[in-house]
């Protein structure tokens, strides 16, 4: 099942076509592309050129909306844009006090590379209060939009990656699909691991999640690991199987640790061992790795959600972002 809604790809949009409404006001193509098409693709990381020009032209739709809602908003207030922006948004956001730049310095430790709270307090204190006033302009946008209908129907572009048999868990109709390509033995992968189960565990029965092989050649466990999960699947214990090798830290992938764990997890050791030694899935995981490469992928874990790329261990957010928009879409 392709993880598109449909075989085909919908035409892509002309210079002319709407592609946003802000009430009775429209947007075209032409007008998101004169601001969009001018962004570094620097500005959007390390993401196809197909991506990177739906997040241009996305960032620049909703900038043109919030400006036709700002100057709709001033129109009735009989004022200029600035001060009616000045009186509902700068004025209002929230000050930034050294508790929160503390907390903001002790959840990030990675961003800061070891530096003293005293060397990164100026720019730790400038970052939050630029989120403050975005925080402060998106809330306020939010009660105009709650006034004037608002729709952007920019389509993203999605990979036609299957999950064919692959091992999945939820309902096959689940509205999204999400499907990601893995590697056993990356540290990437099995710390991306929690953030995936609590994903399963908000959403519930709206979401499929399928798993793939995409064992690294830098990682010389990961393929007999890949191979010995889908012995495991043979016997119907893929995902103790897969939850047993990602939670368990630094679990060592040699043949016989490989064979080890079948045996702790109850599995039937003779004919998990002959499939193991025989290499009786060698092919399912080279399969599931050419297809990870024709949809993009580069490096693990790589996640689809219905056909739209996440790469890396990306945090719980950024899969919610993703995934709301899908259920959005598909409620239109």
């Amino acid at each position: 099942m392709a993880c598109s809604a449909s075989g085909r790809q919908p035409a892509p949009p002309g210079p002319s076509d709407i592609v946003g409404t802000v009430g009775a006001v429209s947007i075209t193509l032409a007008q998101v592309d004169q601001k969009a098409l001018q962004e570094p693709a620097s500005n959007f990381g390390d993401v196809t050129l197909a991506e990177a020009t739906y997040e241009a032209r996305r960032a620049a739709a909703n900038e043109i909306v919030a400006n036709i809602l700002l100057d709709q908003e001033a129109k009735r207030w009989s004022v200029d844009r600035a001060a009616l922006y000045q009186r509902e948004v700068t004025s209002k956001v929230k000050p930034v006090d050294d508790q929160e730049v503390a907390a903001w310095y002790a959840a990030n430790p990675e961003r800061v590379q070891g530096a003293p709270l005293d060397k990164v307090r100026a720019p730790i204190l400038s970052l939050l209060k630029q989120l403050h006033a975005q925080q402060a302009r998106e809330a306020y946008l939010d009660t105009l939009k709650a006034k004037t209908p608002v729709r952007i129907s920019l389509e993203p572009p999605r990979a036609p990656v299957a999950a064919g048999n692959s091992p999945a868990k939820g309902a096959a109709n689940a509205p999204i699909e999400l499907i990601e390509f893995a590697d056993f033995q990356c540290p990437y992968c099995r710390a991306v691991s929690p953030t995936v189960t609590k994903i399963l565990d908000t959403y519930g029965d709206r979401i499929r999640f399928v798993y793939r092989n995409f064992p690294l050649d830098i990682h010389p466990d990961a393929k007999p690991a890949a191979e010995a999960a889908q012995c495991a699947n043979e016997q119907g214990r893929f995902w103790p199987y897969h939850d047993r090798l990602f939670s368990t830290p630094n679990q060592p992938l040699s043949v016989a640790d490989l064979k080890h764990t079948a045996a702790m997890l109850g599995l039937d050791a003779d004919r998990f061992n002959t499939c193991v030694d025989e290499h009786k899935y060698r092919a399912v995981v080279d399969a599931d790795t050419r297809a990870g490469t024709e949809a993009g992928v580069t490096g693990t874990p790589a996640f689809f959600i219905n056909g739209r790329l996440l790469s890396g261990a990306q945090p719980y957010d950024a899969f919610r972002h993703l995934i709301d928009e899908e259920l959005e879409l598909k409620r239109r």
